[in-house]
């Protein structure tokens, strides 16, 4: 495995590590440490992976990423009633450029996908996000991401990638493997019209920061059909976090972030999840806090995962047919966790990604607007994407 980009956990850590309880779940965790390196992978389902790199953040002025107090306080908690193995692979230090940082986490990302093993990725600058999108190249053909943010991060493609930038990169830069892109958490007065309507005409999913708010379990499906989650914590509200985190005064508050985050863990798609724009403050405990117990609402979720998208036996689901508009809308029920799914019809005369029929995530409350003759707006846009 070519793990050799990777620094071993601090010494410091390690240290605090050995004053916690036996239950706690630092003393649970196959560290890499310097004395013993790296751990065996062999029954791990979570793999924590530090990026010390944020060169590419458009206000960087030379300040340093350091995830220490954010392990600190990840061990220090007690896991649940769990049965999913964790390991903490350290960190990736800056290389000579950021393309070399970009290149490390790529490569350790495409292994661990290949090992079916998730990898947390804790940053840095949310640029990242793309090296992370570009280890799948050669992994799935085409993949769904979800953005926990205020901003769209669409950008100008034609600059160099910065942080808020790097989707231009990922929609316009060969090889296209991007089928779906949904913020989560969106402020509008921090994204200008443009980008608003470009979001629009691509079909790519938007979701205000009140429509999450007034209900969050709309996240759910958005997550379900998720393969990379990137969570950025400018999308928190200032109040939740410590000093030199502190960004807007309205946006998500802990709660409502944990959720997401569990939400993302929940999915049988996501297999990779990211925090970013994690602000270095010896004396800010409360951010290092929160990143924390967001992880371990991660944990929780993929320990949670019930596999009930099986729809090959009669036995393990309802199906409904819906006329509206002329289409046949077809909604499927999972008997075992009660979740929905719509499906998408194959279109034999286009240049159709999908290839095939595929069931997209919804709600129930999808299946009753259409039942009184409403289309529901995520089976338009993937219907639309689908036809290009």
């Amino acid at each position: 495995m070519n793990f050799n980009f990777l620094s071993p956990v601090s010494d410091t850590v390690l240290a605090h590590n050995e004053l916690l309880s036996q239950q706690a779940l630092g003393r649970k965790i196959k560290v890499h440490s310097a004395q013993k390196g790296i751990p065996d992978l062999e029954d791990v389902k979570i793999a924590i992976i530090g990026v010390l790199e944020n060169r590419n953040d458009v206000n960087y002025i030379g300040d340093m990423v350091d995830f220490t107090n954010v392990r600190k306080a990840l061990y220090a908690l007690f896991p649940g009633n769990w049965n999913t193995k964790l390991a903490d692979l350290g960190d990736i230090h800056q290389g000579d450029s950021v393309e070399d940082t970009y290149f490390a986490l790529k490569t350790i990302i495409t292994v661990l996908l290949e090992k079916k093993i998730i990898p947390v990725i804790l940053g840095g600058s949310q640029d990242l996000t793309y090296a992370n999108y570009r280890a799948y190249d050669n992994v799935i053909p085409m993949v769904n991401i979800v953005n926990v943010d205020s901003n769209f991060d669409l950008g100008d493609s034609t600059q160099p990638i910065k942080n808020n930038s790097y989707l231009g990169k990922i929609i316009l830069e060969q090889p296209f493997n991007l089928f779906n892109y949904s913020t989560v958490g969106y402020q509008t007065y921090f994204n200008p019209q443009e980008e608003i309507d470009l979001m629009d005409k691509l079909y790519f999913e938007a979701y205000r920061l009140g429509e999450v708010s007034n209900n969050i379990s709309l996240v759910e499906p958005v997550m379900r059909d998720a393969h990379l989650v990137s969570v950025d914590l400018k999308s928190v509200k200032a109040s939740e976090v410590g000093e030199k985190q502190k960004y807007s005064p309205n946006g998500l508050d802990g709660k409502e972030v944990c959720a997401i985050s569990r939400y993302a863990g929940i999915s049988n798609k996501v297999s990779s999840f990211g925090i970013y724009e994690y602000k270095l403050s010896r004396e800010d405990e409360v951010t290092a806090m929160l990143v924390a117990q967001i992880i371990w609402y991660f944990v929780e979720g993929v320990n949670c995962r019930v596999k009930d998208d099986d729809f090959k036996d009669d036995n393990n689901y309802q199906k409904f047919n819906v006329l509206v508009e002329d289409e046949n809308l077809i909604f499927y029920r999972s008997i075992k966790t009660g979740r929905w799914w719509i499906e998408i019809p194959f279109l034999p005369n286009v240049n159709n990604k999908l290839k095939k029929h595929t069931l997209l995530p919804c709600t129930h409350e999808d299946y009753v607007e259409a039942s009184h003759g409403k289309i529901p707006e995520r089976w338009y846009k993937a219907y639309k994407k689908n036809s290009f």
